[in-house]
């Protein structure tokens, strides 16, 4: 039995609050477990310097932890980002591009922030989870607003970890699960199945072609439960 009580092949309990912020844009705040993470999309007008004139569209995304998310303070980043934080932003930037057609977005840019205001673990992929509805519930307004001519979003997008604990495939590890995991790995994947990012390493052994194939249909299922979750929150009021 897990820490939780939960089955191996079971997500943590999931809720996301669209609209938890008043904004021109899309907001929701994701709850997954104990990590809960805020995730915002505003439109700009005006291209990135390097899609001047091509009459394209950009998405970027920044990711920062609050200091009172982990059990110790963390040091905010306005100084200096950590390489996490980069890393993922830039992951989170690249999985939700894969869902927009940024040529619908025309000269104009998404900006998405995900904080986590409470850290448990699966933090980059709560925040892609999240920050795709959040981008969604926004290109509805926009749409409404007349700031967008046509409705960019070409897929959907959702990202869950997987890992091996104790020689046992997991879905969904909580932080004391990821800290001991002999392997760890995130995936990122659209609505058609289709992977956009396998992030997977051995961190305490080595792992077999076979424990591979379980851990991405483990993850498979977990991503088609999310994007349910997802569906819901984007067609309710």
């Amino acid at each position: 039995m897990r820490r939780d009580g939960r089955e191996d092949n079971e997500l943590r309990p999931i809720t996301l609050v669209r609209d938890f912020t008043d904004t021109k844009g899309g907001s929701v705040l994701i709850n997954w477990g104990n990590t809960r993470v805020l995730c915002t999309a505003l439109l700009e007008e005006g291209a990135m310097p390097f899609l001047k004139g091509t009459g394209k569209g950009w998405l970027t995304a920044e990711y920062a932890m609050l200091p009172s998310s982990t059990g110790n303070r963390k040091k905010r980043d306005y100084l200096k980002q950590d390489g996490r934080s980069t890393e993922i932003q830039r992951l989170i930037g690249r999985s939700l591009r894969a869902g927009v057609d940024l040529m619908k977005l025309g000269e104009r840019v998404v900006y998405v922030d995900c904080d986590v205001l409470q850290a448990d673990g699966g933090t980059r992929t709560a925040s892609i989870t999240g920050a795709y509805v959040a981008v969604a519930l926004g290109v509805q307004k926009w749409l409404k607003e007349g700031r967008l001519e046509e409705d960019p979003m070409i897929h959907r997008i959702a990202a869950v970890s997987v890992g091996i604990v104790h020689d046992k495939p997991m879905l969904d590890l909580c932080y004391g699960e990821d800290s001991a995991a002999q392997v760890d790995m995130n995936l990122v994947m659209n609505e058609a199945g289709a992977f956009i990012e396998v992030q997977g390493t051995g961190e305490g052994r080595a792992f077999s072609r076979g424990e591979l194939s379980e851990l991405l249909s483990l993850g498979e299922d977990g991503i088609r439960a999310l994007m349910e979750i997802q569906k819901r929150v984007e067609l309710s009021l």
